[in-house]
């Protein structure tokens, strides 16, 4: 038999076998195996900040996350509130006003670092998310490993959490 269809047949066999040994727990894997797909993280400080953005755009700093507003995306001065949702082991945002949509993609960059060093090796993206955490979708993102980020293009305001 060829090699690859060895392969092929010894995983089937294996994935037929009952499993002889317990799961591993999720926060050993750093959230890897939660069923939400959010990368579980260690708790940061929470922080909230409030700044009025108009046509010209702006950045605006939300702990250790940053929302980029291009030019363009907004055509009347807003004023927005961001905070950190804490107590639920997952890096997340939530946006106010809620429902406010952009005329142009605004940039969520939101860090990663302070979670498991196994939950990094897998590629991150940014998920919007309901007030329980339950995933909606996913935004298109773009994952520095390096500096332990991950940028989404966000279309409206809502909430928002890393996920892998």
């Amino acid at each position: 038999m060829k090699p690859l269809r060895w392969l092929v047949v010894v995983l089937l066999v294996c994935a037929c076998k009952e499993p002889s040994a317990p799961s591993p727990d999720a926060s050993l894997l750093g959230g890897l195996l939660n069923l939400t797909g959010l990368l579980g993280c260690s708790e940061i400080p929470y922080a909230s900040a409030t700044q009025t953005l108009g046509s010209a755009g702006g950045t605006m700093r939300i702990g250790p996350h940053t929302l980029t507003v291009p030019t363009g995306a907004l055509s009347a001065p807003v004023a927005i509130r961001a905070e950190i949702v804490t107590g639920r082991g997952v890096n997340a945002v939530h946006f106010e006003p809620e429902g406010l949509a952009f005329a142009r993609s605004a940039a969520l960059t939101m860090s990663y670092s302070n979670c498991s060093l196994l939950g990094s090796l897998m590629p991150k993206r940014i998920a919007y998310v309901s007030d329980g955490l339950n995933v909606y979708s996913y935004l298109l993102s773009f994952d520095n490993l390096w500096i332990k980020k991950v940028t989404g293009r966000v279309d409206h305001f809502s909430n928002y959490a890393v996920a892998w």
